[in-house]
């Protein structure tokens, strides 16, 4: 009998508020900054996923503008290989970590903190440059 491994689902928030973007500084391993994200349950569709972790970890609520993109790479996480499933988010109010976050912080987007854990690098430079010029990365990432 063949044992079929597949990627594990996750989500990843980039939160806009006034002043920047809300990055959480992580309380379990891999520990440092990242974006709020975790993985979907079952039978949970990837949209509230994104809406529960932002919640759980920020305190926020936020409204989902749009799906941004999926990031698949097997390296992305160290712990297994995850695909995530990106969205953008508005809120307001001030970001409070909970849950496995340990803090919760804006910063502004020319200055994040560095560095940050998974591919988030990665994907905050995909977003100000879809940002500044309309244009999401290539399929290839």
């Amino acid at each position: 009998m063949t044992e079929y491994r597949n990627p594990t689902p996750t989500v990843d928030v980039i939160i806009e508020v006034p002043g920047g973007i809300v990055i959480i500084e992580r309380r379990n391993p891999p520990r440092g900054w990242a974006l709020p994200g975790g993985f979907v349950d079952e039978g949970e569709p990837v949209s509230s996923a994104a809406i529960r972790e932002a919640a759980e970890e920020t305190t926020l609520s936020v409204e989902l503008v749009e799906q941004f993109f999926c990031y698949s790479d097997p390296r992305r996480d160290p712990r297994q290989h995850t695909l995530s499933v990106v969205f953008i988010a508005r809120a307001s109010g001030t970001p409070r970590g909970a849950d496995d976050a340990k803090s919760a912080r804006v910063f502004p987007v020319d200055a994040l903190p560095s560095p940050l854990v998974f591919d988030h690098e990665q994907i905050l430079r995909d977003y100000l440059h879809y940002r500044r010029t309309g244009e999401r990365p290539p399929p290839t990432r």
